[in-house]
């Protein structure tokens, strides 16, 4: 099957490409631009292609019951203040948007409601990810959709039943479909990296993985089964507090990895078995016959 290329900015995603490699953000920031400066700065330096970072409309997104449930944390005793205080607004995201654009890396996020999407529009952000709590929403979907920009859907805790539904309504074009397991960290035996290969084999669209593994080897490994793109939570120290911390990167866990991932199509090779050039001296020494 013919697999469709999807371009965001001006990366090509797909097939004979590249892989597009993501730097997740996401809320390890805690609040803070600083912290999340670093984190770009890390994405920049080691290699990827991009950053992202979710946007919530806290007061849409929970009920009022959720966010007056008691959740002790650096801002306050309820999961209201959590939230509320893991959220950027207009100034922080205009800041984000200046400085990426100094390290030359582009960014986007994951809306959790329509509202977001709106607020999003004003960066004029390259693409949107619908993230895995997202994939049954079919009234984000088609709003997301409506913007006309490349849509990338994070498959975790999601049945192939539900997947095809969500493609349904996005559609095949414009549209890059990440394998992924909503464990943080997940374990070796939740990986299950083979569904990539169902992914590619069903759809007619790049396929990704999203990873929250420890360690770097099943992204290394996903982009051999044919991953198109890979995300990752990124930190500046695992040990920081937060939830999304230890399914984490540092800095050089991620310099191995997008190292790891770029060398991945010259190791697989043409699959032509040959003699190499630098083989020649070896046969000539070991060899006794033909």
């Amino acid at each position: 099957m013919n697999k469709r290329c999807v371009k965001i900015a001006d990366k090509m995603v797909g097939d004979g490409y590249p892989c597009f490699i993501i730097a997740e953000i996401g809320i390890n920031h805690n609040g803070s631009v600083k912290l999340a400066k670093q984190m770009i700065d890390i994405a920049s330096t080691t290699g990827c292609d991009a950053v992202k970072f979710q946007k919530r409309t806290v007061d849409v997104v929970y009920t009022k019951e959720e966010l007056s449930r008691e959740r002790k944390s650096i801002f306050g005793n309820t999961n209201g203040d959590l939230k509320r205080g893991l959220e950027f607004g207009e100034k922080e995201y205009s800041e984000i948007d200046c400085y990426c654009k100094e390290k030359g890396i582009m960014w986007f996020a994951s809306c959790w409601d329509e509202e977001s999407v709106d607020f999003m529009e004003k960066f004029d952000v390259p693409c949107y990810k619908i993230a895995s709590a997202s994939l049954t929403d079919d009234g984000l979907l088609k709003y997301t959709k409506s913007k006309g920009k490349p849509i990338l859907l994070s498959t975790g805790m999601s049945t192939m039943e539900q997947i095809r539904h969500a493609v349904s309504i996005l559609g095949e074009d414009n549209l890059i479909l990440f394998h992924c397991t909503s464990t943080y960290p997940s374990n070796a035996n939740e990986t299950n990296l083979r569904v990539i290969e169902a992914l590619k084999q069903e759809f007619s669209c790049p396929v990704g993985y999203s990873g929250h593994e420890r360690g770097v080897t099943p992204s290394v490994l996903a982009v051999a089964f044919g991953a198109n793109s890979v995300e990752r939570h990124i930190t500046v120290d695992r040990t920081n507090w937060g939830s999304d911390q230890a399914a984490s990167l540092e800095m050089a866990g991620l310099y191995h990895m997008v190292r790891d991932i770029r060398q991945v199509p010259e190791l697989l090779g043409d699959g032509i078995k040959k003699v190499y050039p630098r083989e020649i001296p070896i046969i000539e020494k070991l060899r006794r016959k033909g």
